[in-house]
């Protein structure tokens, strides 16, 4: 099938739903701004009536996000908060865990192992590696800078 440029353009215009940047910016804005208050709300939360160190109620609350993003993923709300919110849910550490859960969940048919176990990584994988090797060269970076002063 021979298609012109011209015509092509047109076909993903027809196709492609209108979105407002705007409207999304403020979306994104607002969600991931909630989402950050909550867990500040955890962190105090756990910090005074709980009577927690800052240490262990920042760890606390990380490990609430993630979970809470984890059941919301695996009960399938976590994706229409996404649709609404766009890049506001990916950003906080919830996004990374509904990155893990998804790929795990949509392979947990072919089991633990050569699903899960194997398919786990597929989104956030790259964060990961990609994100190392940047913190591994910027202290590096830093690391010849002092030896310079």
């Amino acid at each position: 099938m021979n298609i012109s440029h011209e015509k092509y353009r047109k076909m993903v215009e027809k196709a492609s739903p209108s979105s407002s940047t705007v409207r999304n910016c403020i979306n994104a804005f607002w969600t991931g701004g909630l989402i950050c208050m909550l867990g500040q709300g955890l962190t105090e939360l756990y910090r005074y009536p709980l009577g927690m160190e800052l240490k262990d109620a920042r760890c606390l609350t990380s490990i609430t996000l993630i979970i809470a993003a984890a059941i919301l993923t695996a009960a399938g709300l976590y994706d229409n908060i996404a649709k609404l919110a766009g890049a506001g849910t990916l950003v906080p550490i919830t996004g990374f865990s509904n990155s893990v859960v998804s790929p795990a969940i949509e392979f947990k048919s072919e089991g633990f192992v050569t699903g899960v176990g194997a398919k786990m990584f597929v989104i956030a994988g790259p964060v990961i590696v990609y994100g190392t090797a940047a913190s591994m060269l910027y202290g590096f970076i830093l690391c010849a800078a002092a030896a310079f002063r």
